[in-house]
């Protein structure tokens, strides 16, 4: 095991979100009592005191720009910056950090600071899969990718929402002592060492906006009304009055999909509601359009890399009995 220092400064800002600092702080200090030796040092951008998303302050070592030079800086995220610009003082903090440390790696929202400061420009990235889509058209030199539980591009790393920072730390843990250590550290804060499937399993099902055409607006209430019903391109086009060809154009122009992967996309995010509430997988896959069991277990493989059963069994919130 590699036993030397290694400094890890973490950014803290007002509104900074309490999870995003200490899950990753815990993972290296549990690795600290097996052995290793992290140096945490928590900075601000003027060296004061911060007030954490609820409403606990925390304490700093000072100042980003008075830190020694770290190995490791690590940017946790916020509410914050989704919704409003990332403010000067704390992209420029986070960029002389950046310049000065080994690695850069952020938690959840923490990528919209890294972005602010150009730290993602011509990286793979992702963050929380409710903001991915915000943190691509904010920063459209950085490729998004909106399933991954954490991405490595280079010395970059970035995490999805709050818990994942744990995830990331692991990772990090193990590039630096080896897969033994990282696996010890897991067992002792009772978590995975590493999370099967995305965090698209996390996701609320049917997100985002509703089309704009009509017409594909009317796809959509069709199918979540009768999730079985016979929904063939012919029969869609049918229902719709418009030709096959032009409906297959509107999705690819609006959607980017074709119409039966659209189908396909609706009635997974059915069958992944129905199986919150608690209905077995074969009832799902008959009440969410599925024609059997298979093609919805085949679904979920693609989508989550998970099975129905497996997913329900860390989402579902309570079970139906077989009589209701």
């Amino acid at each position: 095991m590699n036993s030397r220092v290694h400094r890890v400064a973490i950014l803290v800002y007002d509104g900074v979100k309490l999870l995003d600092v200490a899950g990753p702080a815990e993972v290296f200090g549990e690795a600290n009592l097996l052995g290793t030796d992290y140096r945490l040092s928590l900075v601000s951008t003027t060296g004061a005191e911060v007030t954490s998303s609820i409403g606990l302050r925390i304490a700093v070592d000072g100042s980003a720009a008075a830190q020694p030079d770290p190995d490791t800086f690590l940017m946790p995220g916020g509410d914050v910056h989704p919704r409003t610009p990332v403010p000067r003082d704390l992209s420029e903090a986070a960029k002389n950090l950046a310049t000065r440390a080994d690695r850069i790696a952020s938690v959840c929202s923490g990528a919209f600071v890294l972005g602010a400061s150009g730290l993602l420009d011509g990286k793979r990235a992702t963050t929380h899969w409710k903001i991915t889509g915000e943190l691509a058209a904010r920063h459209p030199k950085t490729h998004v990718e909106p399933d991954a539980i954490y991405v490595r591009d280079g010395t970059t790393y970035t995490s999805a929402g709050v818990t994942a920072g744990i995830d990331l730390a692991l990772a990090l843990v193990e590039e630096d002592h080896g897969p033994d250590m990282s696996r010890q550290v897991a067992r002792s804060l009772v978590v995975y060492l590493q999370r099967a499937g995305g965090q698209s399993q996390f996701s609320a099902p049917l997100q985002g906006p509703p089309p704009r055409t009509p017409a594909l607006r009317r796809v959509v209430d069709l199918i979540t009304a009768d999730p079985v019903g016979d929904y063939s391109l012919a029969e869609l086009a049918r229902r719709l009055n418009v030709s096959t060809r032009h409906l297959t154009r509107l999705f690819r122009e609006e959607l980017g999909t074709t119409p039966a992967r659209y189908v396909e996309s609706i009635r997974f995010g059915v069958a992944k509601s129905l199986l919150d509430q608690g209905y077995s997988a074969t009832q799902t896959a008959a009440m969410s359009g599925f024609p059997s069991y298979e093609s919805l277990r085949r679904v979920f493989a693609r989508e989550l890399s998970l099975s129905p059963a497996a997913y329900q069994r860390r989402f579902a919130t309570a079970r139906r009995e077989s009589s209701q």
